[in-house]
């Protein structure tokens, strides 16, 4: 089994994080009132290529497949992605500028406080019934982009357009469906290039799903990283002169072994107590019946031991894992948070099918989930 690191990577909120580039980008387009921790250069026209599942570690480790983003990297500043290291989350914080605390998408699945019989809001496949504006009320740098004066656009496929979770987290922008890869560029290039100043965010998935369903480690995924290095390239040719193309990733990537992996649905002791499993299998929120936090907090560690950092959602806000954290959003956080460490996962095999048969995993505290990738080109 795999033992862990002494200490988690804690995200770098509102210093090298994606909250951080979130307003970061806003200063690069002299948006006033909009901090600037990541020293964005100023412009007129700038692009955000968002590749869900680009890691810094993955991405050091195949500089054959990816020579131009490599050739990048070379320079390049390093993020955090935020706890959980997870789409949903980190789309959020990017969106709104905001840590996972402060915009209250704690995951991809959190509890509904209030709701009986109580239920998880899975922020992928949201709940019609729940208003994705309620439930992140805040603006979002979109939506301070547009009243800035500054044009925004999305660039995505047209399946994402109007989802809870894209309302919820990056709402304000004019959308642009782009189902392959060459509409991407053509769309975002078009957009780029009719005023300014201007902000097109590019978003690129199948680096993400290639490495859940067959592993980042595979070919496959290698190919496919290779896909999204000719994206940015052809990107950074197309886009109008002057413009400023930046490339970040939402999370990194582990592929995690029969062996690493704890079934919580095959283990009594890590049900004991529980009301709710929520989270995915390496950010787990834990919901407990009244009273059995501290059970659960103990028996969880006396299984998990090493493999795992378990702490109470006391303590996981006191260490800053979710940033500061708004009071009408502290319920959704698990009674007991666990972040597994190394290579480890904790399944459900019973009741998330899907999600502990996937290969390639995500959403903890280690530099593999955490770090991503800020890439810069000036076009010229």
């Amino acid at each position: 089994m795999t033992t862990r690191a002494i200490e988690p990577t804690l995200p770098r909120y509102a210093e090298s994080s994606l909250d951080a580039l979130g307003t970061s980008l806003l200063a690069s387009l002299g948006v006033q009132g909009e901090p600037n921790p990541c020293r964005l250069a100023r412009a007129d026209r700038v692009c955000l290529l968002l590749v869900d599942g680009l890691g810094w570690e993955l991405l050091r480790a195949h500089p054959a497949a990816a020579p131009f983003l490599s050739e990048i990297a070379m320079t390049a500043a390093t993020l955090t992605v935020g706890f959980p290291a997870t789409t949903a989350t980190s789309l959020a914080s990017l969106g709104t500028g905001r840590p996972p605390g402060k915009h209250g998408l704690l995951g991809y699945q959190v509890l509904v406080p209030g709701s009986r019989p109580p239920r998880l809001l899975n922020a992928l496949r949201w709940d019609h019934h729940l208003d994705a504006r309620g439930w992140q009320p805040g603006s979002t740098i979109f939506e301070r982009a547009v009243a800035a004066g500054v044009r925004a656009v999305r660039i995505a496929p047209h399946v994402l357009h109007g989802t809870g979770l894209s309302t919820a987290a990056m709402r304000g922008a004019e959308y642009f469906g782009a189902d392959t890869l060459g509409a991407l560029v053509s769309r975002t290039v078009s957009a780029l290039a009719e005023q300014a100043p201007a902000f097109a965010c590019v978003y690129y998935g199948d680096l993400d799903s290639t490495g859940h369903a067959l592993g980042c480690l595979s070919d496959a995924w290698l190919y496919q990283l290779a896909h999204v290095d000719k994206l940015a390239e052809q990107l950074a040719a197309a886009l109008p002169r002057g413009s400023v193309l930046h490339i970040t990733g939402d999370h990194g990537m582990v592929d995690v072994p029969q062996a690493d992996r704890v079934d919580a649905d095959q283990v009594p002791e890590l049900r004991a107590g529980v009301a709710l499993l929520g989270g995915e299998p390496r950010a787990r929120h834990v919901y407990c019946r009244p009273g059995a936090a501290a059970d659960v907090a103990a028996a969880w560690r006396g299984v998990l031991g090493e493999r795992a950092w378990v702490v109470t959602r006391e303590q996981a806000v006191a260490d800053g894992w979710f940033g500061e954290v708004d009071e009408a959003f502290l319920a959704r956080i698990g009674d007991v948070v666990a972040a597994p460490s190394g290579s480890a996962a904790i399944v459900a095999t019973r009741t998330e099918p899907h999600e502990s048969a996937l290969v390639g995993l995500h959403g903890s505290l280690t530099q593999t989930d955490q770090l991503v990738p800020l890439l810069t080109v000036t076009t010229s």
